[in-house]
């Protein structure tokens, strides 16, 4: 049996012929900077060269062979990429692991409920059931034994909020309700003429101001000339917001409703904002703010009928069970365990052992603060990324691939431990498990490294060297061997605070218990401790809301929120056009003299636009194919070949590159071909210096991790800023940094601290933290029990704080 898989002359993207070996059945760790090429060589080659010829042995054609000359001695691969999050708002951490399932069988077996009839309590398994024909369906009825009252089982159906049995009637399952943030979209102070309705501006207020007029005339309600609306009658804010076909207007007056928009027919300002909501299924854009989400009146946010809320298993509803954290749930399933004897026992031992198993996996990825109701929507790319590698571990697959992408971003390195058990476990079933990684304990732990090198994008893409840690450690041209020996270590800063600190007290916002804190100012302040400690909620939901509990806000002119949500879920927006460079990059073809001559605008070299783009592809370089049984894939453009353009268009060149060249070079080699455009360079120095020099022009920013969508953001928030004063809250900026690229991170950080800056970030990275003035440690665990500082002060001080678990590590 082949003992290794050979990767023969790979050149896509920016590898350089590389030929590899990878040894099968081992843990393998490829390192690297960012953008050197790690996930071209895994994803782009391996995955995808073993997902083509799984598919073709199984006769089904689609995935076009990567630049690779052969590979040799491949298996079936599974990619867990950090991207995957769902957008789902009914998708949670309880249905996507399956274990809210087993609990709604729970509860149809042993829910106590009581009878409508007699009020007395009934356990499911002392009542006799019933099977009747019933509206051409078969029902299942239970007999009260207190009352013989005959009525409906309750099923599983009737606990799951996405089930018509199940879900509260007003907010349909999803615990919320939309509702328009009148304050927003309306100003009661002023009159419409002057701007009363944040919606009405330009020609289209003086279009919509003759038809209210109209409107008011019809029902003798005429409007004077700049009437405020809180001045408005009942009536007149009833039409003016409603409309004429409305119940609330139709409690006022008998009046018949006019016909037509000329006559006084009138559709209201809410309405009207309501119906565009509906029309576009809630994506909203800019128009967003009109509106805000509420916790459901009629269940608390529960999501399910208020039958299914009163049905009890050892005294505890359903609804109660999904907001313990993991570690808590744990232990009411232990209880029960020890409670239920005989049949009831019998009835649900199953779902029992299934919840537990899983609970025991996820709970070692340090996701024991994770609640079942908690929305897979609000997960980080690591989180959502560490739930499927514990549901991995259900498998018993042998002799598979697992290309992992980065498993222990967003991880404190107390639960880095439990993944690389974890990676360990999967190897020892038989598996090759190929790892992408910046984090150097993992790389310890490795059988095999790979490092691609030496730099990003064009400089990058070569194969630096491979073996054993000792073998990296020997090689004169690895750049990761002084990072694992810990030989290169940032320098500490010996900075001083600024005068007046950030004083918090009692914060109490989610699990924080009471905490009071100073944080000091023109400072690098590192807020770290374990996933789920409190760390986000202190320094985004207390400082980053300026609650009223924060004082010394007031020396800041701004407080600049950098999260690490995606940034956008449009596969048109790249780093290009969100940075805006590329507007000046069309601007400067369109000026070119071979534009001139054949007529071209700025427009013509726009993927987004009718003009110059290719029809086929509509300017993205690619169609979607239907693979039926699994996810559709991106194909080549047959037409422009993935060029994006038309042919003329892609004739014009600057600098001897056209603007699909362009869109293909990273940050960093566009940087040379526009070093004579002043505006445009500006923009991509920028962009290196924040260690994004290897990301192309044209990368859609789905593809982003939530560090470089972060890093991308910070960019964005640097390139408006002028002198004023600002605090920066970020979010694990090192996220997907190699330890090479991290001081350039914090040379920058240096910079905006000099100029008078405070930057406060959440951090789990050593090295950010080592190079921290500050650091403020929460914990000691996470979920209820975290919300605890128990460390503070310079990395010396925590470094020496036995109650520190972050000190331990640094």
């Amino acid at each position: 049996m082949t003992e290794w898989i050979s990767i023969e002359h790979a050149n896509e993207h920016n590898l350089k012929d590389v030929s590899v070996k990878i040894p099968k059945r081992k843990l393998t760790v490829i390192t690297g900077v960012s953008g050197s090429g790690k996930s071209t060589l895994a994803h782009d080659i391996l995955f995808n060269e073993s997902q083509r010829q799984y598919l073709e042995a199984m006769g089904m054609q689609g995935i076009e062979k990567p630049n690779v000359a052969h590979i040799s001695g491949a298996s079936p691969a599974i990619s867990l990429k950090q991207q995957e999050t769902s957008s789902n708002p009914r998708s949670t951490v309880g249905t996507k692991t399956a274990m809210y399932t087993s609990l709604r069988m729970i509860y149809e077996k042993l829910g106590i409920r009581t009878c409508p009839n007699c009020k007395k309590k009934v356990n499911p398994i002392q009542a006799i059931e019933e099977t009747e024909h019933v509206d051409g369906e078969f029902t299942v009825f239970q007999i009260c034994p207190h009352c013989e009252h005959k009525y409906k089982k309750h099923t599983r159906s009737h606990f799951s909020y996405n089930t018509i049995e199940g879900a509260c009637q007003k907010c349909k399952g999803i615990g919320k309700v939309i509702q328009i943030n009148v304050n927003t979209l309306l100003n009661k102070e002023l009159s419409i003429e002057n701007g009363a309705i944040a919606l009405w501006n330009g020609r289209y207020l003086e279009y919509q101001l003759d038809n209210i007029k109209r409107t008011m005339n019809h029902y003798n309600e005429p409007l004077e000339q700049n009437t405020p609306l809180k001045n408005f009658n009942e009536l007149q804010f009833a039409l003016l917001c409603h409309g004429t076909s409305s119940k609330e207007v139709r409690k006022l007056t008998d009046k018949k409703e006019p016909k037509t928009v000329g006559d006084g027919k009138f559709q209201g300002v809410m309405t009207n904002l309501w119906r565009k909501y509906q029309e576009k299924s809630g994506d909203m854009g800019k128009e967003s703010i009109f509106f805000y989400s509420d916790t459901c009146p009629d269940c608390n946010g529960t999501k399910l009928t208020e039958q299914s809320r009163s049905v009890n298993v050892m005294d505890r509803s359903i609804t109660e069970i999904s907001t313990l954290d993991l570690d808590q749930l744990l232990e009411w399933i232990n209880d029960c365990s020890l409670n239920l004897i005989g049949e009831e026992k019998a009835a649900v031992d199953v779902y029992f052992r299934d919840i537990e198993t899983k609970l025991k996996r996820i709970k070692r990825l340090g996701l024991g603060y994770l609640t079942l109701e908690r929305g897979t929507n609000t997960l980080s790319g690591g989180e959502s990324q560490r739930i499927r590698l514990s549901a991995i571990l259900d498998s018993d697959l042998t002799d598979v691939v697992y290309v992992i992408d980065e498993p222990t971003a967003s991880l404190h390195a107390k639960d880095t431990e439990g993944i690389i058990d974890i990676m360990k476990k999967l190897r020892d079933k038989g598996n090759t498990v190929l790892v992408i990684e910046h984090n150097t304990d993992v790389m310890r732990e490795a059988d095999y490294l790979i490092e691609i090198g030496p730099k990003a994008g064009r400089y990058g893409g070569e194969l630096i060297g491979t073996g054993t840690l000792k073998d990296l450690e020997n090689n004169e041209k690895s750049l990761i061997k002084n990072y694992i020996s810990n030989r290169s270590q940032p320098k500490q800063n010996v900075r001083q605070a600024g005068k007046t600190a950030i004083h918090i007290q009692d914060a109490t916002r989610h699990n924080l218990a009471s905490v009071s804190v100073a944080v000091p100012t023109e400072s690098l302040v590192s807020v770290t401790g374990v996933s789920g400690s409190g760390k986000s909620s202190l320094i985004f939901d207390v400082v980053g809301e300026e609650a009223s509990n924060v004082s010394g806000l007031d020396q800041f002119e701004e407080i600049i929120t950098i999260n690490q949500t995606s940034i956008s879920k449009m596969k048109r927006s790249n780093v290009a056009t969100y940075t805006n460079v590329f507007t000046d990059i069309r601007n400067l073809f369109a000026k070119l003299d071979d534009s001139k001559a054949q007529g071209l605008t700025a427009k013509h070299f726009s993927f987004n636009t009718n003009g110059g783009r290719c029809e086929t592809c509509e300017g993205l370089g690619y169609v979607m194919s239907n693979m039926l049984f699994f996810n559709d894939m991106e194909v080549v453009c047959p037409t422009c070949k993935g060029k994006r353009f038309k042919e003329n268009i892609l004739t014009i060149t600057y600098n001897d590159y056209n603007i699909n060249d362009c869109l293909e070079c990273s940050v960093e080699e566009a940087l040379d071909i526009f070093k004579d455009e002043s505006k445009i360079h500006k923009v991509l120095k920028l962009l290196t210096e924040i260690g994004l020099g290897y990301l192309k022009l044209g990368q859609s920013l789905t593809t982003l991790s939530g560090g470089e969508g972060q890093r991308l953001k910070l960019s964005t928030s640097l390139m408006k800023k002028n002198k004023q004063k600002s605090l920066f809250l970020l979010d694990e900026p090192s996220t997907g940094l190699h330890p090479y690229d991290i001081q350039y991170l914090l040379e920058l950080f240096s910079r905006l601290i000099d100029k008078g800056n405070s930057i406060i970030m959440v951090e789990h990275n050593i090295h950010m933290i080592h190079a921290s003035d500050w650091i403020i440690d929460l914990g000691p665990e996470g979920g209820v029990k975290g919300g605890h500082i128990i460390a503070k002060g310079t990395p010396t001080d925590i470094k020496v704080n036995q109650s520190s678990v972050t000190g331990h590590y640094l």
